[in-house]
C-alpha cells in the first residue's frame, strides 16, 4: 500500500505544484498574459510536442489511430449524454455544450500520463490531445460562436504537425537532427507552461453559480466513469493503452471552452467558470482514486 501512494504522490504532487505556481502568480498579480501563453501553447508547444514525441515511435501507428478512433467515440457519447443533462437542466447548449464534452487532456492529462506511464504513456496521451484541440479549434469555437469558419481549421499549425507526425509513424522516418532536437526544446516548454497557465486562469475566472457548476461537475464524473467502463469493452486495450484510456477519460473538463464562451457569450460565462472551477478540484480527489484502483 505504501508503494501505492508513493507512485500516486510521485504522480499528482507535480502536477499540483506546477498548478499552483500559476495560482501564486495570479494573487500576486505578477505579470502574466493568458492570451500569449495560450498563443504560444497552440502554436508552438502542441505542434513542436505532438511531432518530437510521436515521431520518436514509443507506440505503433496501428495502436496509435485505434486511439485515436476511441477518443473520438469518447467524444460523441460525452456531447450525446451531456447534451441530454444540459437539455433537462434547461441550460444553453451554446455555452455549455462544449466544455462537458471536453476533457482537460492538455494541461492535466500529459503530465499525469508522463509521471504515470512514461513515454510509452504520453503518446498514447497525444491521441486524446490531437482529437481534442482539433474538435476545440472548429466545433468548439462554431457552437459558441453561432457561425463555421472552416478557414480558421487550416490557419492551425497543430493540423499539419499532426499530418507531419502521421506521416513520420508510417513511414519509420525522423527528422534530420538539428530540427529534431529544435522541436524537442521547444516542446519541451509545452508541459510545464500548461500547467502554469492552468493555475493561472483558475485564479482568474469569474466564477457564479457554484452550486450548478458543482452539480454539472459530478454529473460530468459519473458520465465519464460510465463511458469508460463501457468503451474499454468495445475496444479492449490492454497494459498502458488502457491505463491511458482510463486516465485520460477521467480527466476534469477542458478550460480552453471558457475563453470561446467569455468572448462570443459572456452571460454564461461565470457559470461555466464555477464548471470548470469545480471539476477541476474534484480532480485531485479523483485521479489519486484512479490511479490507486483503476490502472
Amino acid at each position: 500500500m505504501e508503494e501505492v501512494i508513493g507512485h500516486v504522490l510521485g504522480v499528482i504532487l507535480p502536477v499540483m505544484l506546477c498548478v499552483l505556481v500559476g495560482y501564486a502568480l495570479a494573487l500576486l498579480k505578477l505579470p502574466f498574459d493568458n492570451k500569449v501563453m495560450a498563443m504560444l501553447l497552440a502554436n508552438v508547444g502542441y505542434p513542436t510536442l505532438i511531432v518530437s514525441h510521436l515521431s520518436k515511435q514509443h507506440v505503433p501507428l496501428g495502436a496509435f489511430m485505434e486511439m485515436m478512433l476511441a477518443v473520438l467515440a469518447v467524444v460523441v457519447c460525452f456531447a450525446l449524454i451531456g447534451s441530454t443533462f444540459l437539455l433537462l437542466m434547461g441550460l444553453p447548449l451554446r455555452a455549455y455544450f462544449i466544455p462537458n464534452m471536453l476533457n482537460n487532456a492538455g494541461n492535466i492529462g500529459l503530465p499525469v500520463c508522463a509521471l504515470a506511464l512514461g513515454n510509452q504513456g504520453l503518446a498514447y496521451a497525444m491521441a486524446f490531445v490531437i482529437v481534442i484541440l482539433i474538435i476545440s479549434f472548429t466545433v468548439g469555437t462554431w457552437v459558441p460562436r453561432g457561425k463555421i469558419t472552416l478557414g480558421d481549421v487550416f490557419r492551425k499549425p497543430v493540423i499539419y504537425a499532426v499530418i507531419l507526425a502521421i506521416v513520420l509513424m508510417a513511414t519509420q522516418a525522423r527528422l534530420p537532427s538539428p530540427i529534431d532536437s529544435t522541436f524537442d526544446i521547444l516542446g519541451g516548454f509545452a508541459i510545464p507552461l500548461m500547467l502554469i497557465t492552468l493555475g493561472h486562469t483558475l485564479a482568474t475566472l469569474n466564477l457564479g453559480m457554484l452550486w450548478q457548476g458543482a452539480g454539472l461537475a459530478l454529473l460530468h464524473l459519473l458520465m465519464a466513469a460510465g463511458v469508460t467502463f463501457g468503451l474499454l469493452h468495445v475496444f479492449e486495450f490492454e497494459d498502458v493503452a488502457r491505463s491511458v484510456f482510463i486516465l485520460m477519460c477521467m480527466m476534469p473538463i477542458a478550460v480552453t471552452p471558457y475563453l470561446w464562451v467569455e468572448l462570443y457569450d459572456p452571460d454564461e460565462a461565470p457559470g461555466v467558470a464555477s464548471f470548470i472551477l469545480v471539476s477541476t478540484l474534484l480532480s485531485i480527489i479523483v485521479l489519486p482514486l484512479v490511479l490507486a484502483f483503476w490502472i
